[in-house]
């Protein structure tokens, strides 16, 4: 597997697929005022996506759905559960959100993904922590696909 990591914004990369940082799914999404990653999807995407996400039903921490891209030029968007329920990121739920995201790559033979720093901001973990736990389980994942780790960046 290939792996980058860049500076930028998750919704300009050149992939087939990209990773939603999302909560469990139990909080209606229209509840909401999505940050971050989801919000700024929410904003260029629509709201299909997220009404599909919420015709998934509870995610388990670290779980992974996949739906359309609304308005995105994407061919899907994988949404993970990367946060508990006290809304904050753990060793396992980031490393298991990455398991599940590529589970989903690999089942649908995309080519690409980008993934942000999941956990990191909302979650509360540092940039740092994340990328090195995204790196650490990328390493132990068999997968054809290219992997670009988008670390956030306004200038980009």
């Amino acid at each position: 597997m290939k792996i980058k990591v860049v500076e930028g914004n998750l919704l300009t990369q050149p992939v087939e697929v990209i990773v939603n940082a999302w909560n469990r799914n139990f909080i209606p999404w229209w509840l909401l005022l999505p940050q971050g990653v989801s919000g700024a999807i929410k904003k260029q995407a629509g709201f299909a996506p997220f009404r599909e996400l919420s015709r998934q039903g509870i995610l388990p921490v670290g779980g992974a759905v996949i739906t359309g891209a609304g308005r995105l030029p994407y061919k899907a968007i994988i949404h993970v559960a990367g946060i508990n329920a006290f809304w904050l990121a753990t060793r396992f739920s980031v490393q298991q959100s990455v398991r599940s995201a590529m589970d989903l790559v690999n089942q649908h033979g995309f080519a690409s993904v980008a993934l942000p720093l999941i956990g990191a901001g909302t979650g509360g973990f540092s940039e740092a922590r994340v990328l090195a736990l995204i790196q650490e389980v990328l390493q132990s994942i068999t997968s054809e696909a290219a992997v670009t780790i988008v670390k956030f960046s306004a200038s980009q």
